[in-house]
């Protein structure tokens, strides 16, 4: 099971009943934060989500309305006696932003790791129990959008075990993907597993203009979420202009991607109810969801 939390959706500036935009993953146990601005140690406390076990903090970019909530978070994780590093992901510029940050936090009782992203692309890290893929977006500052993959274990297949000739002795070891060597022989994980089954996708842009290439990023993401800065089409060009995108352009992605569910969020603060733009929105994707704080939802594996 993959939990996840929207622990705020605004964008710019926190404004009454709205902090700003974060999202909190927690999976076996163990949590992945992306962006941490203003209200969202706030917003942690209220949904009663521990913060001891948050091993990475992924940066899309280095705004403050995303990143000036670290401090204090750095600083009650260290007070929950937490020993076990911290890995921090970001673009280029990391080092020099979290070491500025950090002189209001200077002494931790964990290390932290800082993972600098240089450049323009795609990339993949694995972190812990955290399958990580970023994609440079389209903004005024170096920014990325993440997504998240859970691999699902593929179960044992027994009647392939027995057809390709593999010892028992050997199944369970198989079973975990180990390769074994018996005399002449050398056995693999795939004589022994079945077909590859599909696990969970959860993938996170905010602030960009819309792409081709984050299109193909989020592809058949269970959820997607995406900043939505301006619910009117009318605001087209300040969205061109602060390269931001309008709730319909976020839709089109999540429809020509495939995904399952669209959650939007990052809403401009001068935009006071965001539900009145949600009828058209659903025009071009049903499955749209008007984020708010600490909205929470959890995602299973399909059966089979």
């Amino acid at each position: 099971m993959l939990d996840l939390c929207l622990l705020g959706c605004g964008g710019s500036m926190p404004v009454p009943g709205r902090c700003l935009t974060s999202l909190i993953v927690s999976y076996n146990g163990r949590k992945l934060l992306i962006d941490c601005g203003e209200g969202t140690q706030l917003s942690l406390k209220i949904s009663g989500w521990k913060m001891k076990n948050i091993d990475v903090i992924l940066f899309t970019h280095f705004h403050a309305d995303h990143i000036a909530g670290l401090p204090g978070l750095l600083l009650t994780i260290a007070n929950s006696g937490r020993t076990e590093p911290v890995s921090i992901m970001g673009p280029r510029g990391l080092s020099e932003v979290i070491n500025g940050l950090r002189v209001i936090a200077p002494v931790l009782p964990y290390d932290v790791n800082l993972i600098e992203l240089c450049g323009n692309g795609s990339y993949h890290r694995k972190i812990g129990n955290f399958n990580i893929n970023v994609l440079s977006v389209d903004h005024g500052v170096p920014c990325f959008a993440y997504s998240l993959d859970v691999f699902r274990n593929r179960k044992f297949d027994r009647e392939k075990a027995v057809e390709n000739g593999v010892p028992k002795i050997f199944w369970s070891r198989l079973q975990r993907g180990e390769t074994v060597k018996d005399e002449n022989h050398l056995y693999i994980s795939d004589m022994v597993l079945g077909c590859r089954r599909p696990g969970l996708k959860v993938s996170y842009c905010t602030d960009s203009r819309p792409t081709e290439s984050l299109i193909k990023f989020v592809q058949n993401s269970d959820v997607f979420v995406c900043e939505g800065m301006y619910g009117d089409d009318k605001n087209i060009s300040k969205a061109v202009k602060y390269k931001h995108m309008l709730f319909s352009e976020a839709a089109s992605i999540a429809k020509n991607a495939k995904v399952k569910e669209l959650w939007l969020t990052h809403f401009s603060p001068s935009m006071s109810d965001p539900y009145l733009y949600l009828k058209d929105v659903k025009e071009i994707f049903e499955n749209t969801i008007i984020g708010k704080d600490r909205y929470v939802k959890s995602l299973n594996f399909d059966l089979g």
